[in-house]
């Protein structure tokens, strides 16, 4: 049962105009999509502290993901394409793939060993960033977003 406190809540968002929903999942979305778009930047670019395409990519083979530059462009672009996609509400399937893929990856060859807390370079932050992605998937990019608009 819903409590009367939250059916007010709603009851006045809903006469102000807004979708509850809707502005949740646009809220997540976009604050999910570009962070994840600006990881891919720090890798393609170098862009918020990044290493680059070289830094990435010798940090990549140190890793065994050869070769490095070729690994480097794919984990970028796929992070920058997917978070962009998922900011913009286009295409949310496809975003989430290019999500999931590489924070899979991350968490097999980086994060995986050392437990699931962040504290300990874990994949705590990795496994949130899936859950967003699956969330917004499964429930759709909301009304505010390029794939409604196609629709």
């Amino acid at each position: 049962m819903i409590s009367p406190v939250k059916q007010q809540t709603n009851t006045f968002y809903e006469e102000a105009g807004f979708n509850m929903f809707d502005t949740g999942i646009l809220i997540l979305r976009v604050v999910a999509g570009l962070l994840f778009a600006a990881h891919g930047t720090q890798k393609l670019f170098g862009w918020f502290g990044g290493y680059g395409i070289k830094g990435t990519a010798g940090w990549l083979e140190s890793l065994g993901a050869k070769p490095g530059v070729l690994m480097a462009v794919l984990a970028g672009l796929s992070e920058l394409l997917g978070g962009l996609l998922l900011a913009l509400g286009l295409w949310v399937w496809i975003a989430a793939a290019l999500i999931i893929i590489p924070m899979l990856v991350a968490i097999a060859k980086v994060h995986g060993a050392n437990g699931i807390w962040a504290t300990s370079n874990g994949y705590e932050y990795n496994l949130v960033l899936i859950a967003i992605a699956l969330a917004v998937a499964f429930t759709g990019a909301g009304a505010y977003s390029i794939d409604a608009i196609l629709s």
